[in-house]
């Protein structure tokens, strides 16, 4: 069976294909590898659905998953879908009160998770830790018991995650993903990305977009994954290495973060990788050209995708023009999008609407929030511009911009201008409060390595050359690394605390970096 076949999310790997091919190659935190078939992963997952029916557990009930990536986490996930359970992949670097209150949100039965996280399960909720006798016994009966039917055929509506956002400016809400919409994902993905003879690299953490839907994908496609535990600069560079990774997606915070591993570059055979599929945040001029430098045998992706909209929205032009290098392409043809003003008439300009078959059905018991239109568009947020050959490119999120003195400004406008200056390798620009203004553009700014310094007063003469005066940074900071939230994105929260700080003290230090600490540990 495949996922052309069943109508559930879970049989995405093809039993008709070779179950001795290698599935995925698993690293643990201390960089053991072990290899496991694709005949193997499927008949752990059917052990799983198994145990879980056996356990009693009834269809839509939800199962939560509490852990680093790793195969026991693939296999549980495919292993909940097809006892018609709902997965519930949970932020394990959430505050403690967000972590109960997703579980507790979502209704969750029973939590999955490896030993590291077995202490942020709240009192009374079961769990089952990964690799344990206990965990083992559990699933080892469900292997033994062919009479259990699975996989179970869902309702058409039937749902198959419930994947939360990130918290970042509240509590998180949980979005409702059918089985459905994300095998329309996969098989569209499959026939516009042909993964054969590739050697994927998963870095990002599963209980995100980004790397789940490629997950799936890589073993509906029947090809081999390389997982990393978590994304460490190292450690990635490391597996490219040593495992001949042909295909990668990241986000570009992770990219900029690697490209200041100048040694372990050094040391290292990049050669292999064709395909850098870019995503989940907007990449810049100047990042572009390094992974160009770095990689130049690798064709780059500036993807775009959302958790309620799915990753399928922009493909190639049909008339076959070439997409310029930071937009994200012309819409895919089985997904209608539109740009719209703060009034709603469609423009040019504005905040993205989208409608497809990969869309979510709603947020979790959040009946205040209305995500979509009255014609069934999913409003996304997020500001683009589109140019007369139908090209989208990314302006910057809605909730970012802040007005100056009358005047809107994307963040991501000017960090793209400062990231073109030789000395920057990335930028972030948040807001301060200003008694005339409103509102004031500061900056982070991570120096690149192995070129000269720059100073704040030159980087501020050089952004007032090629910005409008109103959006140059007042002020600007230096840091050895930016923070990142649980997503690889760059934690704005965090930095406006931070810039805060800073403005307020009575003397800063001529350099100063809080976040190196966190450097290459996202």
């Amino acid at each position: 069976m495949s996922i052309e076949e069943s109508l559930n999310l879970g049989c995405v790997i093809d039993s008709a294909a070779d179950p001795e091919r290698v599935a995925f190659i698993g690293l643990d935190a201390a960089g053991r590898a072990t290899e496991h078939r694709f005949g193997d992963i499927d008949d752990r997952a059917n052990a799983v659905a198994r145990a879980l029916l056996a356990q009693g557990h009834a269809p839509q009930e939800r199962i939560a998953l509490l852990a680093a990536n790793s195969v026991d986490y693939v296999v549980s996930l495919l292993g909940i879908l097809r006892a018609g359970l709902v997965a519930v992949p949970v932020n394990f670097k959430l505050p403690a009160p967000l972590i109960t209150f997703v579980l507790r949100d979502s209704g969750a039965q029973l939590v999955l998770c490896d030993a590291e996280r077995r202490a942020q399960v709240p009192e009374g909720l079961p769990a089952l830790v990964f690799g344990t006798q206990a965990f083992d016994a559990w699933r080892a009966p469900g292997a033994l018991a062919p009479h259990v039917s699975v996989p179970h055929v869902p309702a058409p509506e039937d749902l198959a995650l419930l994947l939360y956002t990130s918290g970042s400016t509240g509590q998180p809400k949980g979005v409702r993903l059918s089985h459905a919409s994300h095998r329309w994902v996969v098989r569209t993905r499959r026939a516009a990305t042909p993964l054969a003879g590739e050697r994927v690299l998963v870095a990002a953490p599963l209980y995100h977009m980004n790397a789940l839907a490629l997950v799936l994908l890589t073993m509906a496609s029947h090809t081999t994954s390389v997982l990393l535990p978590q994304f460490n600069t190292t450690a990635y560079i490391g597996a490219i290495d040593r495992y001949h990774c042909t295909w990668l997606t990241a986000v570009p915070p992770m990219i900029a973060m690697m490209l200041r591993e100048r040694s372990a570059l050094a040391a290292a055979d990049l050669s292999s990788v064709r395909v850098v599929r870019m995503g989940s945040a907007p990449i810049s001029p100047g990042l572009l050209e390094q992974i160009r430098s770095l990689l130049p045998n690798a064709r780059i992706i500036n993807a775009y995708g959302t958790t309620e909209g799915g990753p399928v929205v922009f493909g190639p032009h049909p008339l076959g023009l070439p997409t310029p290098p930071l937009a994200v392409g012309f819409p895919h043809p089985q997904v209608e999008v539109r740009l719209a003003d703060d009034a709603g008439a469609e423009r040019d300009e504005g905040v993205l609407e989208i409608r497809s078959p990969g869309l979510m059905q709603g947020y979790h018991q959040r009946f205040d929030l209305s995500p979509f239109t009255a014609d069934g568009f999913y409003i996304t947020g997020d500001v683009f511009r589109r140019d007369d050959e139908g090209f989208y490119t990314f302006v910057g999120r809605r909730d970012d911009m802040f007005v100056s003195g009358g005047e809107n400004l994307y963040p991501g406008e000017i960090e793209k201008v400062l990231e073109r200056h030789p000395a920057v390798q990335q930028a972030s620009i948040v807001a301060l409060p200003d008694e005339i203004k409103g509102t004031k553009p500061v900056a982070f700014v991570v120096p690149r390595a192995g070129v000269a310094a720059v100073n704040e007063e030159t980087l501020k003469a050089f952004s007032l050359q090629h910005l409008a005066a109103y959006q140059h940074p007042r002020r600007i900071w230096f840091t050895e690394s930016l923070p990142l939230a649980a997503t690889q994105k760059i934690d704005r929260a965090a930095l406006v605390r931070e810039a805060l700080r800073r403005s307020s003290a009575t003397q800063a230090a001529p350099i100063d970096m809080p976040f190196a600490s966190d450097h290459g540990k996202p």
